[in-house]
């Protein structure tokens, strides 16, 4: 087996020597040059890194392809000169080899054998072309300049460059599951219905919370401005926020129940347009208003338009049946959901994402969220649906969500008569390890840690003390159990026609 091992070596040499020999006989020119700075420029991955901020100008695949060449560069960047490089020293080719002109100077005093360049150029090359093609093809002539210049140059013997290239498509292909291309998301579907056309805001009620995070002073002002006929209520801090709106709602003459402010607003005024009837004119305010952008009311302009042609849609709602207290002394409530509900670390998730969201874009700011939630968080202990589980987040939509992953975002469709249920568990050995892992590498929904269902029925119940329950951003502590189920097209609310 030696006698073999140094054979091959032995015959691997007098190739690399015999092809050596032939670059060292072309004939000198600018191509010379040409190389040299080519092999400079792709020193620590430079010219490479200078390609991706190109590539990331443009949102969608290109972006993507940068995201997964950087990383395929970094791996292949990893195993070679941390790996390969210890474990194969090889001597590089002397400046006998190669015209003085030509040789490279200084020459890298590291291990000849693999070729970091060469691995880190066909990381790159291979890794982009794998999420688009057309910017690969692109790629390649670039990344075997680079791979060739290091021969030619004196840095590495071919057979180093051959080895080092195999590395970077290796490299490309371990991570092509990292960080993959989310699928498009199904287009926007309504179940529409008549409702009251409101002209000026004619048979609008509409609550103002002044607690909403955007609220000023010209809020008021400004929807009484663009619905001069409606009839408008603020609530201040201190007041009843739910006998405010029962009031909005059973103003004389009121048609529609227009509200103004963030989820859990918009949630008791949902409660308050089911029990009475009239359709939800959802405006565009507070800290957070998913709803609002999800029924299509994102803007102001939008609402008004909306509600001027009578433009109106059915959505679900979530009925959300909570249990509180210590046992022998409970209190049992019902709330109405909307939006989302969570158990465990996702308040805190959402909230670090969306304080970073406008400096990093929604990608990295998920990834950079997740790392500083989970890196100190510690999993809740949960009974769902009568399996025990130690859970990172349990979290409940009404309705589909996209994407499938751990970071919904967007509902297209608002009466689909399923409960959106997503677990990150802790269960398996090595949770925080996996866990982490599966965040760095953008595999969150494809790992075992990750559980992803339907229902139109789920019960939650403490594992040991009571928990901490988020329903439409409203903190519900000391929670025994929690029962979600589903109220098929219970609201009507207004939207505007595509």
């Amino acid at each position: 087996m030696q006698r073999i091992g140094r054979g091959s070596r032995r015959w691997i040499s007098r190739v690399d020597r015999y092809l050596v020999r032939h670059v060292s006989d072309l004939p000198g020119g600018n191509h010379d040059d040409f190389f040299r700075r080519l092999s400079a420029a792709a020193n620590h991955g430079k010219v490479w890194i200078a390609a991706a901020a190109v590539m990331s100008a443009f949102p969608g695949r290109p972006r993507r392809a940068a995201l997964h060449g950087l990383i395929a560069q970094a791996v292949a960047s990893a195993v070679t000169n941390g790996v390969f490089k210890t474990l194969l020293p090889r001597t590089r080719p002397l400046p006998e080899h190669l015209p003085v002109f030509r040789f490279v100077h200084p020459q890298p005093t590291s291990s000849s054998m693999p070729s970091g360049h060469s691995a880190s150029a066909v990381a790159f090359a291979a890794g982009a072309g794998l999420v688009q093609p057309a910017i690969g093809a692109a790629l390649a002539p670039a990344a075997v300049g680079v791979a060739y210049s290091r021969v030619h140059t004196g840095a590495h013997w071919p057979s180093d460059v051959l080895f080092g290239s195999a590395l970077g498509v290796g490299a490309a292909l371990l991570t092509r599951r990292w960080w993959p291309v989310r699928p498009p998301f199904p287009p926007v579907a309504r179940t529409w219905t008549s409702a009251p056309e409101l002209p000026g805001g004619m048979g609008l009620s509409i609550v103002v919370n002044t607690l909403g995070g955007s609220f000023t002073e010209e809020t008021a002002a400004a929807l009484q401005e663009v619905f001069p006929k409606a009839h408008i209520r603020t609530v201040h801090p201190g007041g009843d926020l739910a006998q405010e709106i029962r009031l909005t709602a059973g103003h004389p003459g009121t048609l529609a129940l227009g509200v103004w402010g963030g989820d859990g607003t918009v949630g008791a005024a949902a409660a308050a347009a089911v029990e009475r009837s009239p359709p939800l004119l959802v405006l565009p305010g507070g800290t957070l208003n998913h709803f609002a952008r999800d029924a299509g009311t994102g803007s102001l302009k939008e609402a008004v338009a909306a509600a001027s042609r009578g433009e109106a849609a059915l959505a679900d709602i979530g009925i959300v049946s909570v249990e509180r207290g210590r046992s022998g002394s409970s209190e049992a409530a019902q709330l109405t959901m909307l939006n989302t509900s969570s158990v465990g670390l996702y308040p805190d998730f959402v909230r670090r994402r969306e304080q970073l969201q406008p400096a990093l874009g929604k990608p990295l700011a998920g990834v950079v969220a997740m790392f500083r939630t989970f890196s100190a968080g510690t999993p809740t202990s949960l009974t769902v649906d009568g399996r025990p589980h130690r859970v990172w987040i349990a979290y409940v939509g009404r309705g589909r969500y996209y994407p499938r992953d751990h970071a919904p975002l967007l509902r297209p469709v608002m009466d689909d008569g399923v409960l959106d249920v997503r677990m990150i568990t802790a269960d398996e050995s090595f949770a925080r390890m996996r866990l982490l892992w599966s965040v760095l590498t953008g595999t969150v929904a494809t790992s075992r840690i990750t559980h992803l269902s339907e229902a139109t029925n789920v019960r939650i119940a403490a594992g040991g003390s009571p928990i901490a329950v988020a329903v439409d951003g409203e903190a519900l502590a000391g929670v025994r159990s929690v029962e979600y189920s589903v109220r098929r097209r219970a609201l009507a609310f207004y939207s505007p026609h595509p």
